[in-house]
């Protein structure tokens, strides 16, 4: 079946995984525009929750093994134009690497006050307003 329009596509499930005071970040290969650094995402396979399109993503861009705590909000993108959820994670596994290498060039754990270096046009707010909450 053809699809007729942007709105068909599979929405995106992003990642908000907080660990020791950091939030992991990754940098893909391609930036979707101005996307260059983000959260460990990927789309909702047909069937599955969001945040388990969460949880699976992360292990599957960068090893890690984390639980979803709670959705946190959803928008559609403004630069991509995707619909896009996010999920907070707590880490109970493993250690991020690049697993995907295809997809991603590299990881961080980036501090509060760093995250508008590594995203510099801002992020979701309800994600912004977490992060203020929850990183020290």
């Amino acid at each position: 079946m053809m699809q007729q329009n942007g709105d068909e596509r599979p929405g995106i499930a992003a990642a908000i995984v907080i660990h020791n005071n950091r939030v992991l970040m990754v940098r893909r290969r391609v930036s979707e525009g101005q996307l260059s650094w983000q959260f460990p995402a990927g789309e909702v396979e047909p069937g599955e929750a969001r945040e388990d399109a969460a949880v699976r993503e992360t292990k599957e861009e960068t090893g890690l093994d984390v639980a979803a705590v709670k959705l946190i909000g959803e928008r559609i993108h403004p630069k991509t134009g995707r619909l896009m959820s996010y999920t907070v994670c707590k880490v109970v596994g493993g250690t991020a690497y690049v697993a995907d290498t295809e997809e991603l060039a590299e990881l961080a754990w980036v501090a509060l006050a760093d995250i508008p270096t590594y995203v510099p046009y801002g992020l979701f707010e309800p994600v912004q307003q977490h992060l203020d909450a929850t990183l020290r």
